[in-house]
């Protein structure tokens, strides 16, 4: 619930106007440390589903490595970048927030542009990295449970 609290928080005044700049800044800066360790984590998880998927594991462990800091966000772009390099594209460019225009930096390598069938192999190494994170968790839990 406490997570949750926060990632709403950031949502609702996260930087939004000067009249909700402090504690847009305050909550956009727990909801980074809050990420931390969960957006590392992914984006592991995600390179390691698309080695167990068949799909290029090593590529997407690189790009995750490379291009994890080009993105202005300290936690998203760790899944990003691994998402990117296992479907081999390149995401980013320009997207619009409020209507506005914003450049992002380009995450990833073109080897070819995205396709529909893009979506559904998105969709199997997120099922699959979330199953693993269940995984970790309930492992984390039962080692744990010994210390507690």
């Amino acid at each position: 619930m406490t997570y949750k609290a926060i990632n709403t928080l950031d949502s609702m005044v996260g930087y939004k106007d000067e009249e909700f700049r402090h504690i847009g800044w305050a909550s956009a800066r727990l909801d980074d440390a809050a990420n931390f360790l969960p957006a590392r984590l992914s984006g592991f998880l995600i390179a390691l589903s698309s080695s167990i998927l068949g799909g290029p594991g090593k590529d997407s462990l690189r790009i995750l490595l490379r291009d994890h800091a080009r993105h202005p966000s300290p936690n998203s772009a760790w899944p990003e970048a691994a998402m990117a390099g296992a479907l081999g594209v390149q995401l980013g460019g320009w997207n619009y927030y409020f209507g506005q225009p914003s450049q992002k930096p380009f995450i990833g390598d073109r080897i070819r542009n995205l396709e529909r069938k893009d979506v559904k192999d998105a969709w199997k190494i997120l099922y699959l990295s979330s199953f693993l994170m269940l995984l970790l968790a309930l492992a984390m839990s039962w080692l744990l449970e010994g210390f507690f």
